[in-house]
């Protein structure tokens, strides 16, 4: 059954970024005193417990609750045009096509106003946009920002638009937070659903500005799902999007455009960055989108660098290859020149795609399947023994003194990413360039041909190799070949 839509809606700057974040417990939403830093439909899914009142052990509700961008944002007063001049008056209608569909399926609204401000005129055209649509029947309306009693008379105001009494309360401290929330939990359809599934593959999906990531995630969500503009930097948040392919569900993330840190313009282009790397940390697998039509940048090489240290599953996917002129320059010179400019990703698999023209697509999303799984995947003890000692009999470590380098013992403690670790008599001897060439012989005989191994090097004691040995035993059964 599908999640309860909640949609919050709002003229700019009345704290419906805010009110987000206080509902889903976790900074969801970027929040700035600047109108127009929510342009997307930014969404979570939250828990809502029964109100108090209700039978004792009814199980909560999950509900899906959607932010929006500012109505008439760039009519407010702000910044109109960016830091190289563009006119970001031009992605309004965008802005308010996102806010009318969040508006139409929504099974709730928070109408958000500014409790101390009192109503607006920009309050008035949303109310009145909210009856031509005939959706008045399905609107809460919320005055924000009343921090103490003494503002619960101007909240009142907001009664006179006809949708009932508004909930007064404060997303900062929290006041009136319950009530809201025990009049969501009341006015939301349907039985109570259970949580997503741990299994549901979550895709982020990152590059440099105007590299088609916002084109991508609407083709493969099969709707206008997020703002697709010429503006550079047009996303801000990290946009989650549910969408299935062949039976298949999954969650792209939707990230900001990244350019040089010392090229960004104001805070909220540091936020976006810094939700750009939590987005990173999170998901599943990771698309690298590069542009076919620009050559490889620093900050597409920094990202990669990124990938590494966080041992992302990563799949380079070379966006807008419709562009090219493929009796110049044929897949194989792409290869080549990805895996000279992105060094560290040489496992990494490449896609070429055409996002605008849906080319590519089922490869791509097959393929992150595919390493998803091979991330998840466990090797059995007595095989990966057997395979790290052989790999160590063809060629070990080499030592200036002539110590050898012995195995003790070989386990995989973890997936996700798949973490190996190797008790050796001397640990110093695998770092560095030797450790390179272990990993790269690991990828060609065990399961993780294309994802990142993470591998930790212990000196033998005996009570840590003992709990290995037995976690080796849960694991995977009687240790083969253990001495």
């Amino acid at each position: 059954m599908p999640l309860p839509q909640i949609a919050i809606v709002g003229r700019p700057n009345v704290g419906k970024s805010s009110l987000l974040n206080r509902l889903a417990r976790r900074q969801v939403s970027i929040v700035d005193p600047a109108p127009g830093v929510t342009r997307d439909r930014v969404s979570a899914v939250i828990e809502i417990d029964a109100p108090i009142e209700t039978p004792k052990g009814t199980p909560p509700k999950l509900v899906e609750i959607t932010d929006t961008g500012g109505w008439g944002v760039y009519v407010a007063d702000g910044k109109r045009y960016d830091d190289v001049g563009a006119d970001l008056a031009g992605l309004t209608h965008d802005i308010e096509t996102q806010i009318a569909l969040a508006m139409d399926r929504s099974d709730l609204i928070l109408f958000v106003m500014d409790g101390q401000a009192g109503v607006t005129s920009l309050d008035e055209t949303i109310a009145k946009l909210l009856r031509e649509r005939n959706a008045a029947g399905r609107v809460l309306p919320v005055a924000n920002k009343i921090d103490s009693e003494e503002w619960v008379p101007f909240g009142l105001e907001a009664a006179a638009f006809g949708f009932g009494e508004p909930l007064c309360v404060s997303a900062t401290s929290g006041r009136g937070m319950q009530r809201l929330m025990d009049a969501i939990w009341e006015h939301t359809p349907g039985e109570e659903s259970e949580p997503e599934s741990d299994a549901e593959m979550k895709l982020a999906i990152v590059g440099k500005r105007n590299s088609g990531k916002s084109t991508l995630i609407n083709t493969l969500a099969g709707e206008e799902r997020v703002i697709v503009s010429e503006i550079a930097g047009t996303t801000r948040d990290s946009v989650d999007v549910r969408f299935e392919v062949e039976g298949k569900s999954m969650i792209a993330i939707d990230t900001a455009g990244v350019r040089k840190r010392k090229s960004f313009a104001d805070d909220i282009e540091y936020y976006a960055y810094h939700r750009m790397l939590q987005s990173i940390r999170r998901a599943d697998v990771v698309m690298l989108l590069i542009d076919a039509t620009t050559e490889v940048s620093q900050v597409d090489k920094k990202l990669a660098q990124e990938l590494q240290r966080q041992y992302k599953p990563t799949i380079i996917v070379v966006n807008k290859c419709d562009r090219i002129d493929k009796d110049q320059i044929q897949p194989e010179d792409f290869l080549d020149y990805l895996t000279e400019q992105l060094r560290g990703l040489d496992y990494a698999p490449i896609v070429f795609i055409s996002a605008l023209k849906r080319e590519g697509l089922s490869e791509l999303t097959a393929m992150a399947h595919n390493l998803f799984q091979q991330a998840g995947h466990r090797e059995g003890t007595g095989h990966l023994n057997t395979v790290v000692q052989a790999i160590l009999k063809q060629r070990g470590p080499s030592s200036r003194l002539g110590t050898q380098a012995k195995l003790l013992f070989a386990t995989q403690v973890s997936t996700h990413p798949p973490t190996i670790v190797l008790v050796v008599n001397h640990p110093k001897l695998f770092h560095g360039q030797y450790e390179r060439y272990l990993l790269n012989r690991m990828r060609e005989e065990l399961s993780f041909s294309e994802i990142p191994i993470r591998v930790l090097f212990k000196k033998r004691t005996r009570l840590e190799l003992d709990e290995l040995k037995e976690r080796g035993k849960e694991k995977s059964g009687a240790i083969e070949g253990d001495e």
